[in-house]
C-alpha cells in the first residue's frame, strides 16, 4: 500500500511466532516434567489415604482392647456371682453361712457341688456365661481340655463357647482360682482374654481377691 510501512514482527525471542516454512514451535512436556507431576499427584493421594488407613486400624485396636477388657470383667463378676450364690444356699438351708465358704455341701472352694469353684482351682477353665451357672462338664465354667477354645458370638450378641451356628470371635477367656490352705479366707481370681490382630498377640488380665461374704 502506497505511503504504508509493513513492519515484519522478529521472531528473536519469540518461538511462537511463524517460521519460514509455515509452521508454528510450541513448547510441550518433557518425559522428566511428566513424571514429576504424577509423583507429586501420587502422594498428594497416597498421603490422606495411608493416615486412614492408620486411623482406622487404631479404631480396631482400641475397639479389640475395650472388648476384650469387658470380656475380662464379665470372668471376674460371674465368679463374684457364684460366691455369692453359694453363700445365699446355705443361708436359706440353716440360716448360717458358716459353712458356704470352704466345707460343706454348697461350699464355694472346696466342695463337689455345681456352685462349687473346685474344677477351676490352680486349673485353667473356660466360661460360656449361656451355659448353667457352676464349674465342671456341662456348666458354664469348664477345665480347658488341652487348648482352649476362642469364644464365639451368638445371634443374640453374646459371648459363648457353642460353635454351631455362631460367629468366631478373635477372642480367648480364661479363669483360674489360686488360694492357700494358710490363707482360707482368701482366693484369687485370674480372668484373662488373648487375641491376635494384625499379626501380633494380645492379651488382658484382670486380678481380683475373693473374701468370705457375710
Amino acid at each position: 500500500m502506497e505511503g504504508s510501512t509493513i513492519k515484519r514482527a522478529s521472531r528473536k525471542g519469540n518461538p511462537h511466532l511463524p517460521s519460514g516454512d509455515g509452521h508454528v514451535r510450541r513448547r510441550g512436556f518433557t518425559l522428566v516434567e511428566t513424571m514429576v507431576a504424577v509423583a507429586i499427584l501420587m502422594l498428594s493421594v497416597a498421603g490422606p489415604l495411608i493416615v486412614a488407613d492408620r486411623a482406622i486400624v487404631a479404631a480396631d485396636s482400641a475397639k479389640y482392647q475395650l472388648t476384650a477388657s469387658y470380656l475380662a470383667q464379665e470372668g471376674i463378676e460371674y465368679v463374684r456371682a457364684m460366691r455369692d450364690n453359694a453363700y445365699l444356699s446355705a443361708y436359706q438351708a440353716n440360716q448360717s453361712n458358716s459353712s458356704a465358704w470352704w466345707n460343706g455341701s454348697n461350699g464355694f472352694l472346696t466342695s463337689n457341688s455345681s456352685g462349687s469353684i473346685t474344677p477351676c482351682v490352680s486349673a485353667t477353665c473356660t466360661l460360656d456365661p449361656t451355659l448353667t451357672m457352676g464349674a465342671g462338664n456341662g456348666k458354664a465354667l469348664q477345665v480347658c481340655n488341652g487348648a482352649c477354645t476362642p469364644l464365639y458370638l451368638n445371634a443374640s450378641g453374646m459371648y459363648t463357647e457353642q460353635s454351631t451356628g455362631n460367629t468366631q470371635t478373635p477372642f480367648t477367656r480364661t479363669v483360674e482360682i489360686t488360694y492357700s490352705s494358710q490363707t482360707q479366707d482368701n482366693a484369687e481370681v485370674s480372668s484373662s482374654v488373648s487375641w491376635n490382630f494384625h499379626g501380633t498377640n494380645y492379651s488382658v488380665t484382670i486380678i481380683d481377691n475373693l473374701t468370705p461374704w457375710q
